[in-house]
This record gives structure tokens, C-alpha cells and sequence, in this order.
């Protein structure tokens, strides 16, 4: 049954008559509501606030890694495990091909179900994941593939263990050699892009956001609660910290903003998928075009922000 937010009841409520006008052969009266539903459609996602665009990177029927590897990747063959201490399964790893481009596609995935959920941590990364993520690029590297990173985590996981397994230098480690590698990057942002956990897999070439992502330095619940000692003001800080494509895309922060279907990536997801592999394609024969691009790439990382 599909999952309808607050802010999409009426959007339901039309639905819901729509169906019943089916049911009763009303075809006269499913035009009038099909006109009513498009309308409201253009109505509610032409103005929706900050707020309700995370509601959306965080819909629990939001495509997940996993659903666009399955989508886009032939021939997906998996690489597991970091050669250190184990296989994290919020990350995944593999090799394949996307059309007729040999890949390699790195992912966080978050789990669908009780027991995906919790073998996939949530999404949240250890340390191990990062670097599994690294030893998959490295492979890339030898043997000049291209790299497709497909972001979507609410942060690295802050356990006890993940900090003495080294959480903070596997993270550090991936945004240095991530930087220099030799092959074409590429990194979308799919629902959510948080903290670290999620710049471990973001530093690309290109570097894009879907429609209706996010990403921060923090969650807004966070933010919320360390500047206003009060987590319900997560609308507040939504608002002030500017996390959608459009502010991110004006700050120059990411490269570009992948449309998505009209009411989300999760009403079609065979629409976003093939968004996702022509955006690949296309950017990966552009970056090719490029004299230098890894220069390009290390330049590009050293214009964000401002230091004296």
C-alpha cells in the first residue's frame, strides 16, 4: 500500500475517489478527478517548503541503493568486505556494467524490512564500509573503470566500536584518495546525504543531488537541538541550513540537480532510475572529454568555501 505524507492527505483523499470511480464505471467522473489530481499535484510539489522536501528524501518508499543497482547494473557482480575486519552490509559494492560501460557502483544502502534494516545498520556506515567503499575504488583504479557512488545515509554510525576501529580516519582516508583518483567519479546524492558519512562516497568529478534530496553537515533534528536546545524546531532549522539541490546548486557546492517524477522518485521508480543511468552516461563521456581531470577535480575541491 503506498505511503502518503501529511502534506500529500488530499492528494490521497482524490486518489482514493478516483478508484472508486473505476469501480463503478464512472468514466465521466474519472476525467473530472484526474484533471483535479493533476492539478493538485502541480499545486502542492510547485510549493513545497524545506521541510516537506526532506519528508521526501527520507519517504520509507524512497528507492534505495540496492533498488537502482537491480534497475540499472548488468552483469552486477558483488564486492564484499575491507581485507581489515569484516563486510559491512551498509555499504555495498560491485562490479557490472550500465549499458555497455564496464562500472563499478558503490552504495549506501539503508535496508527495507525489520531484518534488512538491521543488517544493513540502518544505512549508517562503519568504518570497515568505508573501507570496503575505498578497496572497491582502488580496484577501479587498476583497471580503469569508471566509479558511480550512490549516497543515501543519515551519517556514519557513531558507536562505540565504529570510533575504535577508527570511524574519523576512514572517512578522512576515503576523502583523500577519493580526491586523487585516476578514473572518472561520479556521486549522486539519492535521498539522504549526511555529515561525513555521506562526503566519504562525495568526493567526485561530478557530484549531483535527485530532486527531492538532501544533504547537510548535520541533521536538522541535530542542528535543532544544538542551536536551539530544541529538537521539535527541526522545521526552523531545515529552513536556515539550506540543505535542498536548489540552494546547494546556487552556493556551487554540487554540479547538478537530477529531475525526479512529478510526486517523487518513489511513485516511479523505473523514471528515476533511468534519470540516474543517463546521468551517469552523459557525465562520465563529458568528464572523458577533459584534458585533465583529476586536476580539474582537485581544483574544483579547493574552491569550496573561503579560508584565509
Amino acid at each position: 500500500m503506498a505511503i502518503y505524507l501529511e502534506f500529500e492527505q488530499k492528494i490521497k483523499s482524490i486518489q482514493d475517489e478516483i478508484e472508486m470511480a473505476v469501480i463503478r464505471g464512472d468514466n465521466a467522473a474519472k476525467e473530472i478527478l484526474e484533471v483535479e489530481l493533476e492539478r493538485e499535484v502541480r499545486s502542492v510539489y510547485g510549493n513545497m517548503s524545506d521541510y516537506q522536501k526532506l519528508q521526501l528524501a527520507r519517504h520509507p518508499d524512497r528507492p534505495y541503493a540496492m533498488d537502482y543497482i537491480e534497475f540499472i547494473l548488468k552483469d552486477a557482480y558483488e564486492i564484499c568486505g575491507d581485507r581489515h575486519f569484516g563486510d559491512d552490509k551498509a555499504i555495498v559494492s560491485f562490479l557490472g556494467k550500465i549499458e555497455d560501460q564496464s562500472v563499478v557502483v558503490i552504495g549506501e544502502e539503508k535496508g527495507r524490512g525489520t531484518k534488512s534494516k538491521l543488517m544493513r545498520n540502518f544505512g549508517m556506515p562503519h568504518p570497515e564500509g568505508y573501507r570496503k567503499a575505498l578497496k572497491a575504488a582502488k580496484f577501479a583504479e587498476k583497471f580503469d573503470l569508471p566509479i558511480l557512488m550512490l549516497v543515501d545515509t543519515a551519517g556514519a554510525y557513531p558507536g562505540i566500536g565504529a570510533e575504535e576501529r577508527g570511524q574519523s580516519e576512514a572517512i578522512a582516508k576515503n576523502l583523500q584518495e577519493f580526491a586523487a583518483l585516476k578514473v572518472p567519479t561520479i556521486s549522486i546524492i539519492i535521498g539522504e546525504g549526511g555529515s561525513g558519512g555521506a562526503l566519504a562516497i562525495a568526493v567526485a568529478d561530478k557530484l549531483a543531488m535527485m530532486q527531492y534530496s538532501v544533504f547537510s553537515v548535520i541533521s536538522p533534528e541535530g542542528c535543532a537541538a544544538i542551536l536551539w536546545n530544541d529538537p521539535a524546531k527541526i522545521e526552523s532549522a531545515t529552513k536556515a541550513m539550506k540543505i535542498t539541490p536548489d540552494a546547494l546548486k546556487e552556493f556551487g557546492l554540487i554540479d547538478d540537480i537530477i529531475s525526479e517524477p512529478g510526486r517523487g522518485a518513489h511513485r516511479d521508480r523505473d523514471f528515476a532510475a533511468q534519470n540516474i543511468k543517463k546521468y551517469f552516461l552523459d557525465s562520465l563521456e563529458e568528464i572523458k572529454k577533459q584534458k585533465n581531470f583529476v586536476q580539474k577535480r582537485y581544483d574544483k575541491l579547493m574552491s569550496y568555501g573561503a579560508f584565509a
